[in-house]
């Protein structure tokens, strides 16, 4: 761009914030407010352009600065931080020409080029030029095509590698797991921390495996609940009370025994061998025991409509090959060894990807959305479908996308996860959700958000 260009787009942004606002009409704006972000996207890749070039010429050195960022922050006036941003940029950018050309053009914003260009300069140099443009274009594709959000395409580092280079996904994702199960196994412990007054700390640190087993066992208690009207309240005898207590804190009782034994998760006593779990250690594995005692009894209440349970989703030849990792409901990866001990546990529910599983068809028989119709729909959505929505399975409803009472099916081509609020906000009729070709929804957004609505879709919740 020369001098004289810059000086006639200097004159038509000085003739532009002359007009005045209070003419504009609401879409006037929205769409003024769309265009004016565009170009100051485009004007930011020429920024980045110039200071790139400018750093190939040591043009920061010639003017007496340190470095670029010296300059940078002496030049405009910059924090340290940004310029350091800005500069980062510049190096990076040129070598991913897809990016570059998709902010020259407005496409993406900076934001969304800085983590794309970051995530492809941070892939190993294994993948080669023909992975990392392959990377390029994949994360260019979701930053202009589904709109994503910088955070959200954060989200997508640490799966791009798994589109590029399988093989090496693979064996790093293997390594880093298995280094995190022993780190998280060898640190744990519960501690019960008497503060006087009858008060306790509980203190505790589970690996993955641990939490979702507490969790899955403690979710339906802590539900909040509506008082029975004529019911009288009954209270445990404290016989009870006492064994409970002696179980958790692996002091006594039947499940400190089974500890012992070597039958709670993650023991490796066998008998006759020295026991050389720390106390806290012990206490963990017999909290763990307890909670699957209580699941493999089934005495916990319905949650969401079926007992509680864990879901451990893998492909089915995965499981078959004991290769590939596995991923809880609570999205924690697991290794090949431990999905493959979960799938023995009855109260375990192997979700496994291209296997015969349950029926999920059931058709206009029921008009609910629970049991393994809702399981489904929770492995598919695994949220809020709602774009944006970042709510948990927990909180959401499922929701007909043709009523049932329209003659609507209840099965998973005809529904779609969503929390309360968005819930109701279909309902208001503004926004329209169909299920994909690929099976997954997305959301034609009101005319007033986007003129010519354009599906999105949320993929806060999915993995690449």
């Amino acid at each position: 761009m020369g001098m004289g260009a810059l000086a006639q787009v200097e004159a038509d942004v000085a003739e532009l914030l002359a007009g005045p606002l209070w003419t504009l009409s609401d879409g006037k704006i929205t769409d003024e407010v769309r265009r004016t972000f565009a170009l100051l996207q485009r004007l930011s890749g020429r920024l980045v352009a110039l200071i790139a070039t400018a750093d190939g010429r040591e043009v920061p050195y010639n003017a007496g600065a340190t470095g670029t960022v010296n300059w940078l922050t002496f030049l405009l006036a910059m924090r340290d931080k940004d310029a350091r941003a800005w500069a980062s940029l510049a190096s990076m950018l040129p070598t991913v020409p897809v990016v570059e050309s998709a902010l020259s053009s407005g496409q993406v914003n900076v934001e969304q080029a800085r983590v794309i260009a970051k995530t492809v300069h941070d892939l190993p140099s294994a993948v080669g030029e023909v992975g990392k443009a392959k990377a390029a274009d994949a994360l260019t594709r979701l930053a202009v095509d589904d709109r994503l959000r910088p955070e959200v395409l954060e989200k997508h580092r640490s799966q791009i590698l798994e589109m590029v280079a399988p093989e090496i996904a693979e064996e790093r994702l293997r390594r880093e797991l298995e280094r995190a199960e022993r780190s998280a196994h060898d640190r744990r412990d519960f501690t019960l921390i008497p503060y006087g007054d009858g008060e306790y700390r509980v203190r505790g640190v589970l690996d993955a495996e641990m939490a979702a087993i507490v969790r899955t066992a403690l979710d339906p208690l802590s539900a909040p609940r509506k008082p029975a009207p004529t019911a009288a309240a009954t209270s445990a005898s404290p016989s009870d009370d006492h064994a409970a207590a002696g179980a958790a804190s692996g002091d006594g009782g039947t499940a400190g025994e089974g500890v012992s034994r070597g039958l709670a998760l993650g023991a490796r006593v066998l008998p006759g061998e020295a026991d050389l779990r720390s106390a806290g250690a012990r206490r963990a594995d017999a909290l763990i025991e307890l909670c699957q005692r209580i699941l493999n009894a089934a005495e916990l209440p319905d949650n969401g409509g079926e007992k509680p349970h864990l879901t451990v989703t893998l492909p089915w030849d995965a499981l078959q090959a004991k290769v590939g990792a596995g991923l809880l409901d609570t999205g924690d990866l697991l290794t090949p060894e431990t999905v493959r001990r979960l799938a023995c546990d009855a109260m375990i529910i192997p979700a496994v990807l291209g296997g015969d599983g349950q029926v999920l068809d059931v058709g206009r028989a029921r008009r609910l959305i629970d049991g393994p119709l809702r399981r489904a729909l929770v492995l598919r959505d695994k949220g809020c479908a709602f774009p944006g929505c970042d709510r948990p399975p927990q909180w959401c409803h499922g929701h007909h996308l043709k009523a049932w009472a329209d003659g609507g099916d209840t099965c998973l081509a005809n529904s779609v996860l969503l929390c309360g609020f968005h819930h109701r906000e279909i309902h208001h009729g503004h926004w329209e959700v169909r299920i994909r070709p690929d099976g997954f929804p997305e959301f034609l957004p009101p005319t007033f958000i986007d003129p010519l609505r354009r599906p999105v879709r949320n993929t806060l919740h999915r993995r690449c």
